[in-house]
């Protein structure tokens, strides 16, 4: 037996390293007693659906007593840690799915054995104080939640490993793959992990209780948690030959575009200076500066003098500039090559399939993201081009998609009490527009479907907290438009200021926190409280959408889910069956709140996801 031990917030700890079969035993004989125990494991790397993925070691541990064990010798130690994970009555865990994962992938215990004995510290953490540390926060990962609520001195284990690897010609991407599975910091890092992950669990408990966090709320994100990790296991289908297809084209349009923009004197299109230089050159008056006083020439500056909006969709508003529509188009292709052609090519798994990895907790407000093979949620809603190497699960399925009709527009509705935007809700029915409801109530029948555009973005801005200046921006319309656009908007649903009024009136009694109406805590930053409508308009819609998955689960759909993408679902289904399943997503997603209804509408595809949009397969 190989002992360390270890001093944390002032007690001796001990991590064991069991070496022999008498080893094993006394380990084994130590979890027999233990109701509850952390979980933790050690790996070559993330990428769990690789063919060189391995699991390395798997520990155990209380809040003063860890055991490593050794999963990659193999016989006995898979035996020893098998039987406590299948017996062991509760697990915690810091970001479980994780775990959940390379258990599931590596070992004979399965993710559906795992996760009903589950208790994630992360999502806890989170449901305390969801920053980050550069927002002012704690953070979510199991280091600093440490430090503050355990240990101030807990050491950085992660920042001593590194300097293990850098000290063996090693680093962070390939050290964990080759690092001596016997290296004592190695594992002294391992323990300490399930030891910290132990301590933290009681204080973050009394956090909750101190805070009033609701036990529903952290049992719900648990489900949430489980259903995400359902679907990145699944994975989705590629077409192979179109994404070696779409890699090509991906390259040649970055040079085409490039070629365009070194015309204009841009040898880069990734140089701020030289694109600002030659739009300067050009006549365009750019007045955005950046932190450090250059001109701004992103995305959002760039895509009005294309005459483009975020779509890139014609806005009609002016002679669109070729430099910048090229450096835009340029610099998209060089992206969607290297972060999503490339990226297939290379993370595709020996099934065909890519696994995204669905992280449900991501933004402040809760709201979920993709990464890792797919970045979905930074996807044009417009493009299929990307969407299109996916495929349904099997030959005979077509991809649908479901989502909600107007659904920012209809929390807002039910939580601020909007009392005329309600009534076109409630008696609108299947085809109310809720942008051209407003444009009419403001400018009569004879509203355009400019006006529509001018006051569907001021309805955005609420929710989005969006200014004058970017809704002018994005709708093409002048900024003395906007301004006049919402100042009538506010006559019309006066509601909405007090609502917003009275939320942040709330917050700064309890230290700039709202709390959503599901008793999620959002923290606002002390310059920005008017985002408080942002905040609780996100949150209650993810909810919604969290509340709609639940009711997909319980009406078995799951096995359909492939993945959810900010207010919608992407389901795959066999062609003789999708009509049902589609009706049944919808009925899964009809629901109401406080008087207002919320609807979806499903849309079914073909064999591809991008025949959503407008892609011929």
């Amino acid at each position: 037996m190989i002992t360390y031990r270890h001093e944390v917030a002032g007690d001796v700890i001990t991590v064991r390293i069991p070496e022999t079969d008498t080893d094993l035993r006394e380990f084994m004989h130590w979890a027999r007693s233990k109701p509850e125990l952390a979980l933790d494991t050690e790996t070559t790397g993330l990428d769990i659906f690789r063919a060189t993925f391995r699991l390395r070691t798997v520990q155990f541990g209380t809040a003063h007593e860890a055991w490593v064990i050794h999963w990659e010798r193999g016989g006995r130690f898979h035996e020893a840690a098998e039987w406590v994970l299948k017996h062991c009555p509760r697990f915690l865990i810091h970001n479980a799915p994780f775990d959940w994962l390379v258990l599931d992938t590596t070992t004979p215990v399965s993710m559906e054995s795992l996760a009903p004995r589950t208790t994630d510290t992360r999502i806890k953490a989170i449901l305390v104080d969801p920053r980050q540390p550069e927002e002012g926060g704690v953070g979510t990962a199991l280091k600093p939640l440490s430090g503050f609520y355990v240990d101030p001195s807990a050491p950085d284990t992660q920042g001593d490993l590194t300097a293990v690897f850098n000290s063996m010609g090693l680093t962070k991407a390939n050290g964990f793959a080759q690092i001596d599975l016997r290296h004592p910091t190695y594992n002294l890092y391992a323990g300490l992990d399930v030891i910290y992950t132990a301590r933290l669990n009681p204080k973050l408990d009394a956090e909750h209780e101190r805070l009033g966090v609701r036990p529903r709320l952290v049992d719900y994100e648990h489900e949430i948690a489980y259903m995400c990790a359902y679907m990145q296991r699944a994975g989705l289908v590629l077409d192979l030959d179109y994404v070696d297809t779409l890699r090509t084209m991906l390259h040649e349009e970055t040079a085409k575009f490039a070629a365009i923009a070194s015309m204009y004197g841009v040898e880069s299109v990734n140089s701020g200076a030289q694109v600002a230089e030659a739009l300067l050159g050009m006549g365009e008056t750019l007045t955005q500066r950046t932190k450090t006083g250059n001109l701004k020439v992103d995305k959002a500056v760039l895509l009005p003098l294309a005459d483009l909006d975020r779509d890139w969709e014609r806005i009609g508003a002016r002679e669109p500039n070729p430099l910048a529509e090229a450096v835009l188009r340029a610099k998209r292709a060089g992206k969607w090559g290297s972060t999503y052609a490339d990226r297939f090519a290379s993370s595709v798994d020996e099934s065909g399939r890519i696994h995204p990895s669905i992280n449900t907790l991501q933004a402040r407000t809760g709201r979920m993201s993709i990464s890792g093979d797919l970045a979905a949620q930074t996807l044009p809603s417009s493009d299929w081009m990307i969407r299109r190497a996916v495929l349904g699960d099997a030959p005979d399925h077509v991809v649908g998609s479901v989502d909600f009709q107007a659904i920012e527009m209809r929390v807002l509705a039910a939580l601020a009490g909007v009392k005329r935007m309600t009534e076109g809700f409630v008696s609108g029915g299947d085809d109310f527009d809720i942008h051209m409801y407003t444009a009419q109530l403001i400018k009569g029948e004879g509203a355009t479907k400019r006006d529509r555009k001018v006051f569907k973005g001021a309805g955005f801005g609420k929710v989005y907290g969006g200014g004058i200046e970017t809704i002018a921006r994005q709708t093409g319309a002048t900024e003395a438009e906007i301004a006049r656009a919402v100042a009538a908007y506010d006559r019309v649903f006066p509601e909405i200021k007090r609502a917003s009024s009275r939320w942040q009136r709330e917050a700064r009694n309890t230290g700039l926190v709202t709390v959503s109406v599901t008793g999620r805590r959002l923290p606002l930053d002390r310059d920005r409280t008017y985002a408080v409508v942002n905040y609780q308009c996100q949150s209650a819609a993810r909810d919604v959408l969290g509340q709609a998955m639940l009711n997909m689960r319980d009406a078995g759909l799951l096995d359909y889910m492939k993945l959810p993408i900010h207010d919608e679902i992407v389901f795959s289904a066999p062609k003789s069956d999708v009509k049902d399943v589609a009706r049944e997503f919808e009925r899964c997603m009809t629901m109401d709140i406080f008087g207002v209804p919320v609807v979806a509408e499903a849309e079914i595809g073909g064999r591809s996801w991008g025949s959503l949009y407008g892609a011929d397969i």
